[in-house]
């Protein structure tokens, strides 16, 4: 077996061994952090590079085989996910410094990225993971570490955000191990790729198709309920609006798309297109996801707090997704991953964007007060409109990409019913994304009464600088040259 082989797991365990290391790093916690990330995001490269030569790998934990091991699977559709997820972490880091300071303090700080490098290790986990089970703890895992991320701040109303997230996410976790229980009873298997042959098997049993169609339902259930599907939305507007920036855009950009990596690696490895397509979950994820692309803007629309927008905008978001995978088609499960990647660079910067707008606006989020803060501070100004422009879905962004990829694989789609309600909605969701969107961008360069246009200098915040650019930069390049990441994603599938 090549080196290469073994940086999954050293990936996963280095992250644990780093949570248990920051408990005596105090201040050098955060700097080794994001070290830790850049030397994670080498390795994955790495892995990218082996996986596009020589295909997808297994390797076997502690050496016994399937199916009594426990089994890491990396292949390229894996290695690029972890990488822009690794990158948002980064650049999350970076970009939030200045309120990490100001929210936590310097006394808990080595707290903090104790949770934060278990977050790392989770999300590396939940992408690698050919266990299913092994897939529930991490979820667990992350969303313990995930609440303690915006407890920490112990400010505004925090706290109840927190505790409302961790119930409704354990909740999530419990349906999650009850499908899990479930599959394990009818197959004997929980390493993903023997499970995915016994069901095959079962599916030709009518009798048994109810069971699986059960189980199945259960485990999305609860991975809808923690991702933020329609209509388990709710829980957005105070989770990311109170929390940090930093938390929020972790949160929001790779802690709930991982929640759905994993479903979708269960759709796609353990369950299988064929089989998926004959079961009714497809047709329910189809109007749900469509649910969230409507009700979650229209959510947004009438919001007048830019934090709690920019959050419910999430829930239309996910919405895109999940229709996608209703679709059941290669395509549209490829595109659904294009999206996912393109909203995790574009509500990072947004969530870190928003900050600075605020500051300038004597810290209130009323679009009444931010009137006229992007001409305050322009460089955060420019940010903000340029990440709502990819919102939307303007060309040369990749939310523009992303919908096309969707509007594509919806062309595929049988019946043709299905392609006109996708694009019907799609228009819909983007015209709402527009008005609400836009409508802040005209806000915030709009002059106020008594606006001496006092300029903010961006200078003062390199760190910003820094994440947004390359965050910005990220967003660019996947909507100018978005094949370059599509044809990844599509070669990752073929090795699932």
């Amino acid at each position: 077996m090549s080196f290469v082989c073994n940086l999954p797991l050293f990936m996963i365990i280095g992250s644990l061994f780093l949570a248990a290391l920051s408990v005596l790093l105090k201040k050098a916690a955060k700097m080794i952090t994001m070290a830790w990330l850049a030397v994670l995001m080498i390795m994955d490269v790495i892995v990218i590079n082996y996986t596009s030569v020589h295909g997808q790998f297994t390797y076997s934990m502690g050496e016994f085989p399937a199916p009594w091991g426990n089994e890491i699977r990396a292949g390229v559709l894996e290695a690029i996910v972890l990488f822009i997820f690794l990158g948002v972490m980064l650049f999350s880091i970076i970009g939030g410094d200045k309120y990490l300071k100001l929210h936590i303090g310097e006394s808990k700080e080595n707290l903090y990225f104790i949770l934060f490098d278990l977050s790392i290790a989770a999300v590396c986990a939940l992408v690698f993971t050919n266990d299913i089970f092994s897939g529930y703890v991490f979820l667990e895992i992350l969303t313990m570490a995930s609440c303690g991320l915006m407890i920490v701040k112990e400010e505004g109303k925090i706290t109840l955000a927190a505790i409302r997230y961790m119930v409704l996410n354990l909740f999530g976790s419990g349906f999650f191990l009850l499908g899990v229980i479930l599959l394990y009873g009818m197959t004997g298997h929980l390493l993903m790729v023997p499970m995915s042959d016994a069901i095959a098997a079962l599916s030709e049993d009518p009798e048994m198709k109810l069971s699986l169609a059960f189980s199945i339902g259960v485990m999305t259930l609860g991975l809808s309920i923690k991702s933020g599907l329609f209509p388990f939305y709710f829980w957005m507007p105070d989770t990311y609006g109170w929390s940090t920036p930093t938390t929020a855009a972790v949160m929001s950009s790779v802690v709930s798309k991982a929640y759905i990596f994993l479903l979708i690696k269960v759709y796609y490895r353990v369950i299988g297109p064929e089989v998926m397509k004959g079961l009714p979950l497809q047709n329910i994820l189809f109007v749900l996801g469509i649910g969230g692309m409507i009700i979650g803007s229209l959510a947004a629309l009438r919001e007048n707090n830019i934090n709690r927008m920019v959050a419910l905008s999430s829930a239309a978001q996910i919405g895109y997704i999940f229709m996608s995978l209703g679709m059941g088609l290669e395509a549209a499960y490829a595109a659904a991953v294009f999206h996912m990647l393109g909203h995790a660079v574009t509500k990072s910067l947004l969530f870190l964007t928003v900050p600075r707008l605020v500051d300038v606006s004597d810290g209130s989020m009323s679009f009444r007060d931010l009137k006229g803060s992007g001409l305050r501070h322009p460089f955060a100004g420019l940010m903000f409109t340029a990440a709502s422009f990819s919102m939307v879905g303007i060309p040369v962004f990749v939310g523009f990409s992303s919908k096309l990829f969707i509007t594509l694989a919806a062309s595929k789609a049988e019946p043709k019913a299905l392609f006109y309600i996708a694009i019907a909605s799609l228009v819909i969701s983007t015209v709402l994304n527009a008005l609400y969107f836009i409508r802040t961008v005209i806000g915030i360069f709009s002059r106020s009464e008594g606006d001496g246009l006092k300029i903010e200098s961006a200078k003062e915040e390199p760190t910003y600088l820094v994440s947004s650019i390359g965050l910005m930069g990220a967003n660019v390049f996947m909507g100018i040259c978005p094949m370059v990441v599509y044809a990844l994603i599509e070669r990752g599938f073929l090795q699932l």
